[in-house]
């Protein structure tokens, strides 16, 4: 068994890989020609990769490769400030190799923010939140009207980072059905692989949490950060938002508050176990305008193994004085091993692991550009 670490930076994507039971590792990248890479994904079936990232100097895109990372191919989804440079200045399109082609969706979008593939299908989520769809491995893309028509769609308010759709969890049994998150419009559901989608926001005890501080009494807080579906429940998402973690049991439809127990209502990923689905990890910050780094700057992933129920910290082995880096919302993810093999990375360039479910952690890469999204592949 081979095991991969992708890892979006804002210099380009990253390959860990061990072939050793994730007892050592080697690196290479940066790949994508230093594009911001939010996202990085793989197929397990066949180890293809897709990268997405882009910005107002590249525009968006999509890069993928099917030899393992060591070539890479540009879908070109919107032309950036670049394009727009080589195309007034013939010296500086010689310098880049030529004038870029015109994309089909410039002024569209800034960038891809988010990937997925199911049944065939490679997703796209961008900013602002559209929802794109390849049948081709990537080569060409398609954009799903339904949710850029979505009747609530001008009521909807950027988060921190702009009007992001950062998170897409496809039904593994159900092809066309998906739970999305965009930040800050919250939760969206398709049964009908994106032509419609039902807002699904909706606190089921609504009367108990204290901390939140959103107009929104009877729904979570819109500004959802990260969701992960239960790979043994399919049923059961849980979601670490602005203001809060909760707990779905019903697909995405109603949600519980689960924050009693953390030391802080904010944070960005979490993540769950492959095979036990009570079991999640977080890494809760200090709050949103005090800093965003662990509370008392010593840092710790939190663990519960009752499904939100209680929580610990797992601390051994990470920075435990003047730790002041921030996890970002998709910097953190498991492989499929039964011992619990946990990975994230940080806005100061680190990659943690754990082999055991979190009670230790070893940093096996640092020195990294910012750290923006952390996924693991795994192929014989």
């Amino acid at each position: 068994m081979r095991h991969r670490i992708l890892v979006g930076t804002t210099k380009g994507a990253f390959i860990l890989t061990s072939s050793d039971d994730r007892k050592s590792w080697s690196l290479t990248g940066p790949h994508c020609d230093l594009w911001p890479i939010n996202h990085v994904v793989g197929d397990p079936k066949t180890g293809h990769l897709w990268a997405g990232g882009g910005g107002e100097w590249t525009g968006a895109g999509i890069w993928r490769s099917t030899d393992d990372g060591e070539t890479w191919t540009l879908s070109q989804l919107s032309n950036g400030m670049m394009a727009e440079w080589a195309a007034n200045d013939p010296g500086f399109a010689e310098m880049i190799g030529g004038v870029p082609p015109e994309a089909p969706f410039t002024n569209d979008l800034v960038s891809i923010w988010s990937l997925t593939c199911a049944h065939g299908t490679v997703y796209a989520g961008s900013k602002p939140a559209h929802f794109f769809k390849s049948t081709d491995g990537g080569a060409t893309w398609d954009r799903v009207p339904g949710l850029t028509n979505h009747p609530t769609r001008e009521s909807w308010n950027p988060g921190g980072a702009g009007l992001t759709l950062h998170t897409m969890l496809p039904h593994p049994t159900k092809p066309g059905h998906m739970t999305i998150a965009i930040s800050a419009a919250g939760v969206f559901t398709t049964e009908d692989n994106g032509e419609t989608w039902e807002r699904s926001n909706r606190l089921d005890n609504a009367e108990n949490p204290k901390h939140h501080d959103h107009e929104h009494t009877h729904e979570i807080g819109h500004c959802v950060h990260n969701m992960m579906r239960a790979p043994s429940d399919d049923g059961l998402i849980y979601q670490q938002n602005h203001h809060g973690v909760f707990r779905s049991n019903d697909g995405g439809q109603n949600w519980h508050d689960i924050t009693e127990g953390l030391p802080s209502s904010f944070g960005f990923p979490i993540t769950v176990h492959p095979h036990d689905p009570q079991t999640i990890w977080t890494i809760p910050l200090n709050g949103d305008i005090q800093g965003r780094f662990p509370p008392d700057a010593k840092a710790a992933v939190w663990r519960s193994t009752d499904a939100g129920e209680t929580w610990e910290a797992m601390r051994e082995g990470l920075p435990q004085e003047n730790c002041f880096f921030t996890v970002l919302r998709q910097a953190m993810a498991v492989d499929s091993s039964s011992n619990g093999g946990v990975y994230f990375g940080t806005n100061t360039g680190s990659i943690f692991a754990t082999t055991d479910a979190g009670e230790t952690w070893v940093e096996i890469a640092q020195h990294l550009p910012t750290v923006l999204s952390v996924e693991t592949l795994e192929t014989a």
